[in-house]
């Protein structure tokens, strides 16, 4: 029996508005995986303490106050120090396509951006959180 892959969804930062999350996390549950909502406000090292807590195969991060480069960048930061670097992390949000390869840089495997298909995103996760395995 194969396992469900564990994806942890977080809202770092100051941003209040999680809706997309929580359509996100209940696709991504809908389609199998185990999913763990970690709810508004979240620091990235709240988030990667969740991440190790929770045994993640996987962490998305929403951001839709402009945060993203600093976010992102600290919450993969962090999980290289507590040597998780094993955790695919992908995101969304309002984020510039100029500022999607330097994140891409940073270790982001995927950015989605507003209007993206929960389909595509399924797909995007079966085919590559399983990978690390």
């Amino acid at each position: 029996m194969q396992r469900r892959y564990r994806v942890i969804i977080a809202k770092p930062g100051l941003d209040g508005h999680d809706r997309g999350a929580k359509v996100i996390a209940r696709a991504l549950r809908d389609a199998g995986f185990e999913v763990i909502y970690t709810g508004l406000f979240q620091t990235p090292d709240q988030v990667a303490e969740t991440c190790l807590q929770e045994d993640a195969d996987a962490v998305g991060l929403s951001v839709l106050s402009g945060a993203h480069m600093t976010l992102f960048a600290r919450t993969i930061e962090l999980l290289k120090e507590r040597d998780a670097t094993d955790i695919v992390v992908f995101g969304g949000g309002i984020i510039p396509d100029a500022d999607v390869p330097e994140l891409e840089q940073l270790g982001v495997k995927k950015v989605f951006g507003p209007g993206t298909s929960m389909h595509e995103i399924v797909d995007w996760a079966q085919e590559n959180i399983g990978q690390k395995v």
